[in-house]
């Protein structure tokens, strides 16, 4: 595996893999990396000739109210991970490189980042936006894939992909979980012994809700009440939202009727989890 800290370096490897007829898939993160990364960066060896990889924390997707240099950090961990993994390059951009002090390009979704987190973290979707447009022009791959764990991102990515016609294939990959159903998370660091008994109440409130739509119960205020209720049995909670809409749009939607998004994010102590399940009637 190679280390990569220089975007022009970086594009120019790309650029050569891709001449010499080489396939890339492209794995963006945040860095402390955990088994749902590694799992992502996994499908990518597998569906493509090379893996290209990025650490970066991003510093314009976090708002005013979040603690950037509190996030978990573990580099030269993260490089053993990444490389038993399969990774051939691993890209390692500074802050001053990709935004320089003459940089002021903004990417705005007009109404799929007004929903979910996009209410909770206002801002923090355009910076998300900017980076993986940046991203996606230094490492120029074939395939990219995300986490459905994240799937307002997901979706926003394929949406930006799309409307500005880039030629990548967005790739949604199945939550990675922990042996008790908590989808893992760099955040679930921040979680005690007994905040992450009842993080729990996230896989179970997605597990309530399949049931209850396999039972035949359609009206999503039905459904939300139940897993209201459920959540609030547990101590340190407080729920940011509990959302079933459109799985394209975001929009909220009052009976399931086919495909449904159920989104939840729920702060457990201080810490804010989120987890989602497709729903089918």
């Amino acid at each position: 595996m190679k280390k990569i800290d220089s975007i022009s370096e970086m594009q120019k490897i790309s650029e050569e893999l891709r001449a010499s007829g080489k396939t890339i898939a492209f794995v963006p993160t945040m860095g402390f990396l955990h088994e749902g990364h590694l799992e992502l960066m996994r499908e990518g060896k597998r569906r493509t000739d090379i893996l290209i990889a990025s650490i970066f924390i991003n510093p314009i997707q976090f708002g005013f109210s979040e603690d950037l240099d509190a996030y978990p950090r573990d580099m030269e961990g993260d490089f053993k991970k990444a490389k038993n993994a399969g990774t051939d390059f691993i890209f390692i951009p500074s802050v001053k490189e990709m935004y320089p002090k003459t940089f002021q390009t903004t990417i705005n979704l007009k109404s799929i980042t007004n929903h979910l987190c996009g209410l909770s973290r206002p801002g923090h979707f355009d910076g998300v936006a900017i980076v993986i447009a940046k991203l996606f022009n230094i490492t120029r791959p074939h395939i990219a894939i995300f986490g459905q764990k994240d799937f307002q991102q997901l979706a926003i990515i394929r949406c930006m992909v799309k409307d500005l016609n880039l030629d990548i294939e967005i790739i949604g990959h199945q939550t990675v979980r922990e042996d008790d159903g908590l989808a893992m998370s760099s955040r679930n660091s921040y979680l005690n012994s007994k905040e992450q008994i009842s993080a729990l109440c996230l896989k179970k409130s997605l597990d309530l809700s399949i049931a209850m739509v396999n039972g035949g119960v359609t009206e999503t205020l039905k459904i939300k009440s139940a897993i209201e209720k459920l959540i609030s049995t547990h101590s340190f909670v407080e729920i940011d939202y509990i959302t079933i809409c459109d799985p394209e749009t975001m929009e909220d939607i009052n009976i399931i009727e086919g495909e449904a998004l159920l989104a939840l994010a729920v702060y457990i102590g201080k810490t804010r989890l989120i987890d989602n399940c497709l729903l089918n009637a």
